[in-house]
């Protein structure tokens, strides 16, 4: 879960902290996204350093063609799409998730979703996983960004919140109870509020499922023509 919003990542960019760099590669740490009202969301950052999980799997199995993983993270999905065959390349503004991801065999690049990528427009699947819906802290806009990236009927496939919220937070990475990084703009998207977004913003819901002992929630998209 890194990447930045529409402005270009620069040496304040959040997730570029050192501490947030350390526990990737660490593969733990106490990390999470706090606000000045009190709101926490926890970093499962050893969950996303490990290898795909049952919730994963069920990602990949959907997924087809060639596959852009948008905030890859340390590069567990792409090293699990890799496995499959798919030709896959992660995206990630740390540094450190980046060479993570190369030393699984993967394939990945420095940069923010709203930087140039390549291939726009020719991508059959893209992925918002671990809560990278939140990216930018504008849903909408990101949708829009993402349905250039992919071809018509492109899928993209989002982990959303398993509450029904729609939320826009100003956070700031925390290592325990010290705060790590500026402040930036969050979203948090349950799945109603996600296809309500995607409707208006060039996708249709094809698709959503749970794994229930994984409490994670994952909702599919459809690129409309």
């Amino acid at each position: 879960m890194s990447a930045t919003g529409p402005s270009t990542a620069s040496p304040r960019e959040p997730w570029n902290s050192a501490l947030y760099a350390e526990a990737v590669s660490a593969r733990d740490g106490d990390l999470s996204l706090r606000d000045g009202e009190g709101w926490c969301l926890p970093l499962d950052v050893g969950r996303w350093c490990r290898r795909a999980d049952a919730g994963d799997q069920s990602v990949v199995e959907r997924c087809a063609g060639r596959v852009l993983d948008i905030g890859c993270g340390a590069g567990r999905l792409v090293e699990a799409l890799t496995l499959r065959g798919h030709e896959v390349l992660g995206i990630d503004v740390c540094p450190s998730a980046v060479v993570a991801t190369v030393c699984r065999g993967g394939a990945a690049r420095s940069g923010s979703v709203f930087d140039p990528l390549p291939e726009e427009g020719g991508w059959d699947t893209a992925l918002l996983i671990d809560g990278n819906i939140g990216i930018g802290g504008d849903p909408r806009q990101l949708l829009r960004r993402i349905r250039d990236l992919v071809r018509d009927r492109g899928l993209l496939i989002v982990e959303t919140s398993l509450a029904d919220v729609d939320e826009r937070r100003r956070v700031r990475i925390h290592v325990g109870q010290q705060a790590a990084s500026p402040v930036f703009s969050w979203a948090i998207v349950g799945a109603h509020a996600l296809i309500r977004h995607a409707g208006l913003s060039g996708w249709a819901a094809a698709e959503q499922w749970v794994i229930t002992s994984a409490q994670r929630h994952f909702v599919a998209l459809r690129a409309r023509a």
